[in-house]
């Protein structure tokens, strides 16, 4: 059953990446907007983002339905595992539009300080996940099927809230269809920055399902070992990237305010938070590996190898800082290019060859110490290509 979870979980990071579209290229822009006094150019932008992307969510469930049997057949699934990733699989096709929608609204509202409203509704969302987890895994006894409908449930919740906050928290943005009219030039706004912010978590997805097919060859336990691995480390992950997109509305707001001292403040202050949560990430992946796996398996082969995967994995936290802090901040100038570039180095140009490689030379743990070894370069190549697109930000 993990297994099957495992190599079709790629799916939920392929949505949040259609989401980004007009979430992150959405806040980018807005943001921009509310710095430089445009108020009513960001609210046409805000409900053009939300209803857009609600009938773009709805075509990519309708894709996923259709090809189901091609797309299982690419994310590796056998007939040992296929029982389990079907089930799963068919829900996070029908609720995609859910997890499409959501990433709108959360991060729009950041834009105008709502950063409250943006967390509970994730919070929301998380609980009635846990809450209805067992009731349909065990309870109603739909084992992955229910954990996909849990997690669907809790992101149609969120949605709603989410709706909720836009129309009776918000001053500045709306969900009114009639303020939806926007100009050819503002699309293209919103499609050069979140493209390349899809396209980085699509080529994650990719490397999710290419992990899986390097680690297919030493057992379906590697791959369900991995795969809850990754979940553990993505509790980790999940605060960094909430410190790092979370400060990219102020570096757009001011940006177009001209406040370029500001930025570059925020930028540091962003970094340090983010190293120190990193930090504390790593001793604890460090010290209790097997007793985090714990919280997702009971399985003790699997505690034992997820565990040594964990550790491997956690020595790439600390540098992971500094790839991200700068992708988010060029994302909030609107340099979406140039954030894509950090994305192709991390998952194509060296986490690719490098964990191939390892996992040749050392068989399942190379492609652990691959995603460690690659934190390391990519940490060096985004500072330049920071530096690079910086050079016209005075102050």
């Amino acid at each position: 059953l993990v297994a099957g979870v495992s190599l079709v979980a790629p799916m939920f990071t392929l949505m949040i990446a259609f989401g980004d579209i007009f979430g992150l290229g959405g806040s980018s822009v807005i943001s921009r907007l509310l710095g430089e006094k445009k108020d009513n150019e960001a609210k046409k932008t805000c409900a053009f983002c939300i209803w857009v992307s609600l009938v773009f969510g709805l075509c990519i469930s309708a894709i996923l339905l259709l090809f189901r049997t091609q797309i299982l057949g690419l994310l590796g699934v056998s007939k040992v595992t296929y029982e389990y990733a079907n089930a799963y699989y068919t829900w996070i096709a029908i609720g995609a539009v859910s997890i499409i929608f959501s990433m709108v609204p959360s991060n729009i509202l950041r834009t105008e300080g709502l950063a409250v409203q943006s967390m509970a509704g994730s919070i929301i969302g998380s609980i009635v996940n846990i809450i209805f987890d067992p009731i349909f895994i065990f309870g109603l006894n739909q084992g992955a099927a229910g954990a996909a409908m849990a997690t669907v449930l809790g992101n149609i919740i969120a949605d709603i809230y989410y709706v909720y906050a836009v129309i009776k928290k918000s001053k500045r943005l709306t969900c009114s269809p009639s303020h939806m009219k926007i100009t050819g030039r503002r699309v293209k706004d919103i499609l050069m920055i979140g493209i390349p912010a899809s396209i980085t978590n699509i080529m994650q997805t990719f490397m999710m399902v290419m992990t899986n097919n390097f680690l297919l060859p030493y057992g379906t336990d590697k791959v369900a070992a991995m795969g809850i691995a990754l979940k553990v480390n993505m509790i980790t992950a999940l605060v960094l990237v909430g410190f790092a997109f979370g400060g990219q509305p102020l570096v757009g707001y001011n940006y177009g305010a001209g406040e370029y001292d500001r930025v570059k403040k925020i930028t540091h202050t962003s970094m340090g938070l983010i190293a120190l949560v990193m930090v504390m990430g790593m001793a604890i992946s460090c010290a209790i590996p097997q007793q985090l796996m714990g919280l997702f398996t009971t399985s003790r082969a699997t505690m034992e190898i997820g565990g040594a995967a964990l550790r491997i994995i956690s020595f790439g936290f600390v540098v992971s800082s500094v790839s991200v802090t700068f992708s988010g901040v060029l994302e909030g100038l609107g340099k979406g290019m140039p954030s894509l570039l950090i994305s192709l180095a991390r998952y194509i140009v060296v986490m690719l060859p490098v964990s191939f490689a390892l996992s040749r030379l050392l068989q399942a743990s190379g492609v652990w110490y691959g995603f460690a070894v690659t934190e390391y370069i990519v940490a060096v190549l985004s500072y330049y290509i920071y530096k690079f697109h910086m050079r016209d930000i005075k102050g």
